[in-house]
Protein backbone atom coordinates (compact mmCIF):
# COMPACT_ATOMS: atom_id res chain seq x y z
CA UNK A 1 0.00 0.00 0.00
CA UNK A 2 1.20 3.37 -0.57
CA UNK A 3 2.34 5.93 1.69
CA UNK A 4 -0.63 8.14 0.28
CA UNK A 5 -3.41 5.74 0.80
CA UNK A 6 -1.64 4.63 4.19
CA UNK A 7 -2.36 8.16 5.84
CA UNK A 8 -6.25 7.61 4.02
CA UNK A 9 -8.21 7.37 7.69
CA UNK A 10 -5.65 7.14 10.29
CA UNK A 11 -4.86 9.75 13.30
CA UNK A 12 -2.76 11.30 11.30
CA UNK A 13 -4.57 12.38 8.23
CA UNK A 14 -6.97 14.08 10.42
CA UNK A 15 -4.77 15.71 12.69
CA UNK A 16 -3.54 17.43 9.16
CA UNK A 17 -7.09 17.78 7.86
CA UNK A 18 -7.37 19.77 11.03
CA UNK A 19 -4.42 21.66 10.38
CA UNK A 20 -5.28 22.68 7.18
CA UNK A 21 -8.67 23.98 8.18
CA UNK A 22 -7.26 25.97 11.22
CA UNK A 23 -4.62 27.48 8.68
CA UNK A 24 -7.91 28.46 6.42
CA UNK A 25 -6.83 26.31 3.69
CA UNK A 26 -9.32 26.14 1.25
CA UNK A 27 -10.50 22.49 -0.10
CA UNK A 28 -12.67 20.63 -2.28
CA UNK A 29 -14.93 17.52 -1.30
CA UNK A 30 -14.96 14.17 -3.68
CA UNK A 31 -18.83 14.97 -3.76
CA UNK A 32 -18.16 18.77 -4.98
CA UNK A 33 -16.06 17.52 -7.49
CA UNK A 34 -18.89 14.33 -8.31
CA UNK A 35 -21.40 16.81 -8.86
CA UNK A 36 -19.35 19.23 -11.08
CA UNK A 37 -18.35 16.31 -13.36
CA UNK A 38 -21.79 14.89 -12.84
CA UNK A 39 -20.14 11.10 -11.95
CA UNK A 40 -21.27 8.95 -8.80
CA UNK A 41 -19.75 9.66 -6.10
CA UNK A 42 -17.99 6.29 -5.36
CA UNK A 43 -17.44 6.48 -9.45
CA UNK A 44 -15.07 9.78 -7.96
CA UNK A 45 -13.64 8.17 -4.72
CA UNK A 46 -12.36 5.14 -6.38
CA UNK A 47 -10.69 7.43 -8.74
CA UNK A 48 -9.04 9.29 -6.04
CA UNK A 49 -8.27 6.08 -4.74
CA UNK A 50 -6.11 5.24 -8.01
CA UNK A 51 -4.88 7.92 -8.12
CA UNK A 52 -3.67 8.25 -4.75
CA UNK A 53 -2.22 4.47 -4.81
CA UNK A 54 0.14 6.04 -7.26
CA UNK A 55 1.49 9.03 -5.37
CA UNK A 56 -0.62 10.89 -7.82
CA UNK A 57 -2.66 12.85 -5.33
CA UNK A 58 -2.62 12.86 -1.27
CA UNK A 59 -6.19 13.13 -0.02
CA UNK A 60 -7.74 13.24 3.56
CA UNK A 61 -10.59 12.01 4.37
CA UNK A 62 -13.30 12.99 6.84
CA UNK A 63 -17.42 12.32 7.57
CA UNK A 64 -19.81 14.07 6.06
CA UNK A 65 -23.93 14.53 7.36
CA UNK A 66 -26.51 13.99 5.17
CA UNK A 67 -29.72 12.93 4.19
CA UNK A 68 -30.13 9.93 2.45
CA UNK A 69 -32.78 9.04 0.06
CA UNK A 70 -35.10 7.68 2.93
CA UNK A 71 -34.83 10.86 4.60
CA UNK A 72 -32.60 9.80 7.13
CA UNK A 73 -29.52 11.02 8.40
CA UNK A 74 -26.33 9.36 7.68
CA UNK A 75 -22.34 9.91 7.64
CA UNK A 76 -20.53 9.63 4.23
CA UNK A 77 -17.07 9.11 4.13
CA UNK A 78 -16.09 11.70 1.72
CA UNK A 79 -12.28 13.00 0.37
CA UNK A 80 -10.85 16.48 0.41
CA UNK A 81 -8.18 17.89 -1.61
CA UNK A 82 -6.28 21.01 -2.57
CA UNK A 83 -6.67 22.54 -6.21
CA UNK A 84 -3.82 20.83 -7.42
CA UNK A 85 -5.09 17.11 -7.02
CA UNK A 86 -8.55 18.50 -7.47
CA UNK A 87 -7.12 19.37 -11.48
CA UNK A 88 -5.77 16.16 -11.80
CA UNK A 89 -8.66 13.66 -10.68
CA UNK A 90 -10.74 15.79 -12.88
CA UNK A 91 -8.52 15.29 -15.79
CA UNK A 92 -8.80 11.93 -15.34
CA UNK A 93 -12.29 11.55 -14.64
CA UNK A 94 -13.30 13.76 -17.49
CA UNK A 95 -11.15 16.44 -19.20
CA UNK A 96 -14.18 18.12 -20.69
CA UNK A 97 -15.46 19.20 -17.17
CA UNK A 98 -11.63 21.04 -16.16
CA UNK A 99 -13.51 24.67 -16.92
CA UNK A 100 -16.39 23.84 -14.58
CA UNK A 101 -13.63 23.27 -12.08
CA UNK A 102 -11.78 26.68 -12.70
CA UNK A 103 -15.06 28.30 -12.26
CA UNK A 104 -15.79 26.65 -8.99
CA UNK A 105 -12.16 27.07 -7.70
CA UNK A 106 -12.40 31.03 -7.91
CA UNK A 107 -15.72 30.57 -6.27
CA UNK A 108 -14.09 29.12 -3.29
CA UNK A 109 -11.68 31.38 -3.18
CA UNK A 110 -13.83 34.53 -3.38
CA UNK A 111 -15.78 32.55 -0.26
CA UNK A 112 -12.02 32.58 1.87
CA UNK A 113 -10.87 35.96 0.48
CA UNK A 114 -11.81 39.35 2.76
CA UNK A 115 -13.76 41.54 1.40
CA UNK A 116 -12.58 44.31 -0.10
CA UNK A 117 -14.12 47.48 -0.79
CA UNK A 118 -15.08 48.28 -4.77
CA UNK A 119 -15.94 52.40 -4.67
CA UNK A 120 -15.15 54.66 -2.66
CA UNK A 121 -18.20 55.14 0.09
CA UNK A 122 -17.06 51.61 0.55
CA UNK A 123 -13.61 52.32 1.84
CA UNK A 124 -14.58 55.18 3.87
CA UNK A 125 -17.07 52.91 5.69
CA UNK A 126 -14.15 50.48 5.99
CA UNK A 127 -11.98 52.76 7.30
CA UNK A 128 -14.82 54.57 9.82
CA UNK A 129 -15.96 50.87 10.96
CA UNK A 130 -12.14 50.54 11.80
CA UNK A 131 -11.35 53.44 13.40
CA UNK A 132 -14.44 53.07 15.78
CA UNK A 133 -13.17 49.94 17.16
CA UNK A 134 -9.89 51.27 17.46
CA UNK A 135 -11.39 54.50 19.40
CA UNK A 136 -13.48 52.16 21.50
CA UNK A 137 -10.38 49.85 22.49
CA UNK A 138 -8.37 53.07 23.42
CA UNK A 139 -11.14 54.11 25.28
CA UNK A 140 -11.45 50.89 27.18
CA UNK A 141 -7.60 51.04 27.88
CA UNK A 142 -7.58 54.88 29.23
CA UNK A 143 -9.93 53.69 31.95
CA UNK A 144 -8.03 50.40 32.97
CA UNK A 145 -4.90 52.39 32.99
CA UNK A 146 -4.93 53.76 36.26
CA UNK A 147 -6.37 51.17 38.03
CA UNK A 148 -3.48 48.61 36.85
CA UNK A 149 -1.08 51.92 37.79
CA UNK A 150 -2.24 51.41 41.04
CA UNK A 151 -2.25 48.01 41.45
CA UNK A 152 1.48 48.09 39.96
CA UNK A 153 2.27 50.89 42.78
CA UNK A 154 0.70 48.84 45.56
CA UNK A 155 2.95 46.15 44.48
CA UNK A 156 6.07 47.74 44.42
CA UNK A 157 5.63 49.32 48.05
CA UNK A 158 7.05 48.11 51.21
CA UNK A 159 5.74 47.01 53.96
CA UNK A 160 2.96 44.35 54.89
CA UNK A 161 0.16 44.66 56.81
CA UNK A 162 -2.36 41.96 58.50
CA UNK A 163 -5.63 40.63 57.44
CA UNK A 164 -7.93 42.91 59.19
CA UNK A 165 -5.62 45.91 57.50
CA UNK A 166 -6.14 44.56 54.13
CA UNK A 167 -9.63 43.88 54.78
CA UNK A 168 -9.63 47.68 55.62
CA UNK A 169 -7.79 48.87 52.65
CA UNK A 170 -9.75 46.93 50.04
CA UNK A 171 -13.47 47.85 51.85
CA UNK A 172 -14.51 44.55 52.48
CA UNK A 173 -15.59 43.78 56.16
CA UNK A 174 -12.81 41.77 58.18
CA UNK A 175 -14.75 38.86 58.52
CA UNK A 176 -16.17 38.39 55.02
CA UNK A 177 -12.64 38.69 54.14
CA UNK A 178 -11.07 36.03 55.46
CA UNK A 179 -13.60 33.55 55.01
CA UNK A 180 -13.23 34.57 51.39
CA UNK A 181 -9.46 34.05 51.66
CA UNK A 182 -10.35 30.55 53.39
CA UNK A 183 -12.80 30.38 49.92
CA UNK A 184 -9.55 30.79 47.86
CA UNK A 185 -7.30 29.20 49.42
CA UNK A 186 -5.34 31.41 50.45
CA UNK A 187 -5.32 31.07 54.16
CA UNK A 188 -7.09 27.96 56.42
CA UNK A 189 -7.31 26.94 60.72
CA UNK A 190 -5.63 23.78 61.65
CA UNK A 191 -7.81 21.62 63.38
CA UNK A 192 -8.74 22.55 66.81
CA UNK A 193 -6.94 25.79 66.39
CA UNK A 194 -8.15 29.46 66.00
CA UNK A 195 -5.21 31.29 64.29
CA UNK A 196 -4.94 32.23 60.46
CA UNK A 197 -2.28 29.69 59.04
CA UNK A 198 -1.49 30.90 55.25
CA UNK A 199 -1.56 28.17 52.35
CA UNK A 200 2.73 27.46 51.35
CA UNK A 201 2.25 28.39 47.66
CA UNK A 202 0.92 31.93 48.55
CA UNK A 203 4.25 32.01 50.86
CA UNK A 204 6.24 31.01 47.90
CA UNK A 205 4.55 33.09 45.76
CA UNK A 206 5.12 36.40 47.84
CA UNK A 207 1.70 37.37 48.56
CA UNK A 208 1.55 36.24 52.13
CA UNK A 209 4.10 35.85 54.76
CA UNK A 210 3.82 34.71 58.88
CA UNK A 211 5.23 37.38 61.48
CA UNK A 212 5.98 37.25 65.27
CA UNK A 213 3.98 39.14 67.00
CA UNK A 214 3.47 39.62 70.67
CA UNK A 215 -0.16 40.80 72.25
CA UNK A 216 -1.45 40.82 75.75
CA UNK A 217 -3.12 37.63 77.53
CA UNK A 218 -5.83 37.29 79.66
CA UNK A 219 -4.00 37.64 82.44
CA UNK A 220 -2.05 40.60 81.40
CA UNK A 221 0.93 38.56 80.11
CA UNK A 222 2.19 38.89 76.86
CA UNK A 223 1.55 35.91 74.21
CA UNK A 224 3.84 35.48 71.41
CA UNK A 225 2.29 34.06 68.15
CA UNK A 226 2.10 33.58 64.33
CA UNK A 227 0.23 35.96 62.67
CA UNK A 228 -0.28 36.20 58.64
CA UNK A 229 0.58 39.23 56.96
CA UNK A 230 -0.71 40.35 53.67
CA UNK A 231 2.76 41.96 51.27
CA UNK A 232 2.28 44.57 49.11
CA UNK A 233 2.00 42.09 46.15
CA UNK A 234 -0.17 39.86 47.76
CA UNK A 235 -2.97 42.96 48.20
CA UNK A 236 -2.82 43.90 44.42
CA UNK A 237 -2.86 40.43 43.68
CA UNK A 238 -6.19 40.36 46.29
CA UNK A 239 -7.76 43.42 44.47
CA UNK A 240 -7.45 41.68 40.85
CA UNK A 241 -8.89 38.51 42.35
CA UNK A 242 -11.69 40.35 44.24
CA UNK A 243 -12.83 43.03 41.93
CA UNK A 244 -11.82 45.86 44.54
CA UNK A 245 -10.71 48.98 43.83
CA UNK A 246 -7.16 50.79 45.70
CA UNK A 247 -7.65 54.25 45.18
CA UNK A 248 -5.96 56.26 47.92
CA UNK A 249 -3.80 52.63 48.94
CA UNK A 250 -0.11 53.98 48.19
Amino acid sequence: MSAALSTIGSPRATAIDNTQAAAGTVTMSSREIAELVEKRHDNVKRTIETLAARNLVRPQIEDEQGIDAMGRHRDTQVYRVGKRDSYVIVAQLSPDFTARLVDRWQELEQQAAPAIPQSLPEALRLAADEAEKRIAVEAKLSIAAPKADGFDRIAAADGIMNLTGAAKTLQLQPVKFCQKLREIRWIYRRAGGKSNVAYQDKILAGYLVHKTVTTPGSDGSEVIREQVMVTPKGLAKLALLLGQSLDGAA
